[in-house]
């Protein structure tokens, strides 16, 4: 089987790089031998249509998934016609030096505990294929210390690729205030890795602005809705201070705490100014961002929020959520 579906996906790469202009599926099926035995007689002509048309659009995709950039184009008549041009199909000469390719190794191995493993040594031989020197080796170690991104949750890989289509996507989101999870309707720009813990970045269609996902809160499984994005997807990193913002590493503000003596040094540690209050507690002033009060509340009874009024709202509903279980 792994044989036919190479010598079929080898055939239409033939076909679509030989021709000078856009071929149509009915040509392609004529002129390729596999495509040929689909025309069965015991499947009718509508099934054996069905069983091309599936076949040959897995195939243009498989084919595209390996590099081939190939073309749709529609004539005058409105038939739609497939070409792959050699010009766009002609990779450059490409020089890699051993730091460059120790570089590209590296980034091969810090997916091997995610399913992008394949893809990324995959990656790998095409430019081995294409030029990379064979006595460079992009996987030989070059350090003591060896980088990996963990991956356990099972909406990256979904959402990963709803990023990469440009496809809304819907899943269940348990915030971190509430008891139970909710359905979240979001068009997906960007995945960011934050101290060992996934985010998405996207645009929350029922709240009508961006928003950040952690992957570990997300339950169920992630769904496609439809196709095509609402609102422009923001460069790169406007995403990345989105998430960073969301992760609680940007602070903007100060908020105003009592915390028991003797307790919480790494909000010591942050803190802009301490005065001692007596009676044990002491009352400092802290960067306030997004994320403060989920660390607050770690805290327990040893912290108090005297301001802002919403931050001791966000912790009491926190407390209060905890205790619904």
């Amino acid at each position: 089987m792994a044989i036919a579906k190479a010598e079929r996906l080898m055939n239409l790469a033939l076909c679509l790089l030989g021709t000078r202009r856009p071929l149509s599926k009915r040509e392609l099926r004529d002129s390729i031998e596999a495509y040929l035995e689909t025309a069965r007689p015991d499947k009718g002509a509508a099934g054996s249509d069905d069983s091309f048309n599936r076949m040959f659009e897995r195939d243009k995709d498989d084919l595209r998934e390996l590099g081939l950039v190939i073309e749709t184009v529609e004539n005058l008549d409105g038939e739609i016609g497939y070409l792959a041009r050699r010009d766009s199909n002609r990779l450059p000469p490409i020089t890699l030096d051993a730091e460059e390719a120790a570089a590209l190794g590296l980034a091969a191995k810090v997916w091997q505990q995610a399913r992008l493993a394949g893809a990324a040594s995959g990656a790998l031989q095409k430019l081995r294929a294409a030029g990379l020197p064979e006595d460079v080796d992009p996987y030989e170690a070059h350090g003591a210390l060896e980088p990996r991104i963990p991956v356990h949750e099972a909406a990256f890989e979904p959402l990963m690729l709803a990023c990469r289509d440009r496809r809304p996507v819907v899943f269940d989101y348990r915030k971190a205030s509430a008891a139970h999870p909710g359905p979240r309707h979001v068009e997906p720009w960007a995945l960011e890795c934050w101290r060992g813990h996934w985010y998405l970045a996207g645009w929350d269609r029922d709240r009508g602005a961006e928003r950040v996902f952690r992957l570990s809160r997300i339950t169920g499984r992630v769904r496609s809705r439809g196709t095509g994005f609402t609102v422009p997807v923001p460069d790169v990193v406007t995403v990345r201070e989105t998430v960073a913002g969301w992760a609680g590493e940007i602070a903007d503000r100060s908020a105003l705490i009592r915390l028991r003596s003797g307790a919480g040094y790494p909000l010591r540690a942050k803190a802009a100014r301490v005065r001692e209050l007596g009676d044990g507690w002491d009352e400092l002033e802290i960067p306030y961002g997004h994320g403060l009060d989920a660390w607050l509340v770690e805290f327990g009874p040893d912290v108090v929020v005297v301001e802002p009024a919403e931050l001791r709202a966000d912790v009491v509903d926190r407390l209060r959520a905890v205790a619904k279980g």
